[in-house]
């Protein structure tokens, strides 16, 4: 008995993360989820406590955004979605392309229902890794919590040596320290239906093959905007 309850639970564990992380996306939603994106940023920017510093911002080469969320009757699944932006070697910002986000740490769960967060990325290499493999962020590539606004002057340590710095609403989460927040993998078949290709999220994201549609210049602006 005990073992069939068991299958159960994990039944239901499964299909609640499948719910998330299903391809039947009308492209409407895909465009809500990067105008979702986009709100969280502006959130973020518009507190002192939660802001990220201009010198943070200046001397990024990718930045995700991600919203995840407590799902599931009995068991806990955390699942959700999030968008990813790369400057290119030219200085420029890629389009948006949406991404999956997946099993938050439970160190990042406040309350509620969502977890907002934002991931600066200080080296080039590292947001590249979501083209060829699922990004495991505090095991495939150090994090740490990155300094805010607030605290940019008074903090003294150099941020430039971590990959991946983090950005979330946690409460007694100190810059500097060492954080696990899940995985981060792409979502070809959201990017093809959002852009209208047949394209990979590779060649959609990191070339100038694809040209932006009008839902998602005002992502693109803004962050041009914060991090010049």
């Amino acid at each position: 008995m005990m073992n069939k309850l068991l299958l159960c639970v994990c039944v239901l564990g499964l299909m609640a993360g499948n719910a998330f992380s299903a391809s039947g996306l009308t492209r409407k939603e895909c465009v809500t989820r990067i105008e979702s994106c986009e709100a969280i940023l502006r959130e973020f920017q518009a507190d002192p406590a939660t802001a990220i510093p201009a010198s943070v911002l200046a001397r990024a080469t990718a930045i995700v955004i991600t919203n995840q969320f407590k799902a599931g009757f009995i068991v806990g699944v955390k699942d959700g979605y999030g968008v990813l932006l790369l400057k290119k070697s030219d200085g420029q910002w890629s389009v948006p392309g949406l991404i999956n986000a997946g099993e938050a740490s439970v160190g990042f769960q406040v309350g509620g229902n969502a977890i907002e967060t934002i991931y600066v990325f200080t080296d080039a290499r590292t947001p590249r890794l979501l083209f060829s493999q699922r990004l495991n962020v505090g095991a495939d590539a150090v994090a740490v919590a990155g300094p805010r606004a607030a605290d940019a002057e008074s903090t003294t340590e150099d941020f430039r040596k971590y990959p991946v710095l983090i950005y979330t609403k946690a409460r007694g989460l100190f810059a500097g320290a060492s954080v696990k927040t899940g995985f981060l993998s792409r979502d070809d078949a959201a990017n093809r239906l959002l852009y209208e290709t047949s394209y990979g999220t590779p060649e959609i994201v990191d070339s100038d093959w694809v040209a932006a549609p009008s839902e998602v210049k005002p992502l693109m602006d803004y962050v041009r905007s914060i991090t010049r």
